[in-house]
């Protein structure tokens, strides 16, 4: 079934467009009636049958129930076959990777995290990554022709259209996700930006209904934003839209790792957490950290992130200072973009109100009284699981974009 429909698909012919508008709207809404679908795609009833009807042949729509109603018929219930295909979501963050596997339906089969990996840009780092992959391929139980699509977010500059990588795996003029596809034999893959996949995973998963416009604020080892308008993942021209870390924030002459000096992220990020500890440690304050840790080159972000929940003073503080000044540049998003809601997630939302409460209260201090009423701000409702569910569910949106 699954070649059947990717054949369908590439034909790109009128009924294979409507064909994806429908398997789209299950996407989003899990189940519908016949009438539904007619009214979403402005098409008559029969027409929609015939096509739903041909689904059903094929094998990937399936009749799921009846919906209940006061009186008269029921009509049937129609959603897709959750056995009929299978997508691969991969999430590479700063020091591991996170692979899932997830059926037509979007429900999780099989799941891997915390995978140890430091992704550094160089040929032996690239096929380290792929054998993890290849690893996950051959251990998931369901029949292989089925996967239809892998789905790679990584940190960094990403062409999402055209597959190309530009921080990460940049080693030549050929599009990464070939290079990706060559090691898994031929296997579709694509490649987005991890930020911009949680942000697709908190709004397809979290069931943000009425929010159609959001934006989501990755607060981890470094920091960048994730955005929908009206529905969609805003990627900008050439899918680099989000790079919210390296605005020009302060006049601090610390490079970033992007090459430019005075970037938000040196001060707001898990790399400024880290660095500014260390430095009132050195500076003889008090801290669990040291305790935790002889050799405070060996502190790691979830060390930090641990104090804070054990209440120690000065990472809260830290942390708290960094809430303040993340505020103030939200406000600013805030201003020009107007938008239903604000997600914070990322490592950093961890900390939950020690980081969220300072953000809130410098946003109403910095944002326009009628603006600020509109915006609601809350943290992640998937937290660290917002990346893998948003690469799977990128995995199989990809296919069925019109």
């Amino acid at each position: 079934m699954s070649s059947k429909l990717l054949k369908e698909i590439a034909k790109g012919t009128k009924g294979a467009v409507m064909k994806k508008k429908i398997i789209t709207y299950f996407i989003y809404n899990s189940c519908a009636t016949i009438t539904d679908l007619a009214k979403e795609m402005d098409l008559s009833v029969p027409t929609v049958t015939k096509f739903v009807e041909e689904m059903v042949e094929e094998g990937y729509v399936n009749e799921c129930g009846k919906l209940e109603t006061s009186g008269g018929r029921h009509p049937n219930l129609y959603c897709l076959n959750a056995d009929s295909a299978y997508f691969i979501g991969v999430d590479v963050s700063a020091f591991y990777v996170n692979i899932a596997l997830i059926d037509f339906r979007g429900e999780m089969v099989m799941v891997e995290t915390g995978i140890p990996f430091k992704p550094v840009n160089v040929p032996e780092n690239f096929e380290e990554l792929c054998v993890i992959i290849k690893g996950f391929i051959n251990k998931v139980p369901v029949d292989k022709k089925k996967i239809l699509n892998i789905n790679i977010d990584m940190p960094g500059r990403i062409n999402s259209e055209l597959g190309y990588s530009h921080i990460l795996y940049n080693f030549d003029d050929k599009p990464i996700s070939e290079e990706f596809s060559k090691r898994f034999n031929g296997m579709r893959v694509s490649v987005d930006n991890d930020t911009r996949g949680m942000a697709y995973g908190e709004y397809v998963q979290s069931h943000l209904k009425d929010e159609k416009n959001i934006i989501f604020i990755n607060v981890s080892w470094g920091l960048a934003m994730g955005i929908i308008i009206d529905g969609k993942l805003y990627k900008g021209k050439s899918g680099f839209a989000g790079e919210f870390g390296h605005n020009y924030g302060y006049d601090n002459e610390i490079m970033c790792h992007c090459g430019k000096k005075g970037c938000i992220e040196t001060e707001v990020s898990g790399v400024a957490l880290h660095r500014i500890l260390l430095e009132h440690i050195r500076d003889g304050e008090s801290s669990i950290i040291s305790t935790m840790k002889s050799d405070l080159s060996e502190v790691t972000l979830d060390d930090i992130i641990d104090a804070v929940s054990k209440e120690d003073l000065l990472c809260i503080e830290l942390v708290e200072d960094l809430g303040r000044k993340l505020g103030g540049h939200i406000a600013g998003l805030i201003n020009i973009f107007n938008p239903d809601l604000i997600v914070i997630g990322g490592d950093l939302s961890k900390t939950g109100d020690y980081l969220l409460q300072p953000i809130i209260s410098t946003v109403r201090k910095y944002t326009l009284n009628l603006m600020n009423r509109d915006s609601l701000i809350i943290e992640s409702k998937l937290k660290e699981k917002a990346g893998i569910i948003g690469s799977c569910m990128l995995s199989r949106s990809r296919l069925f974009e019109v």
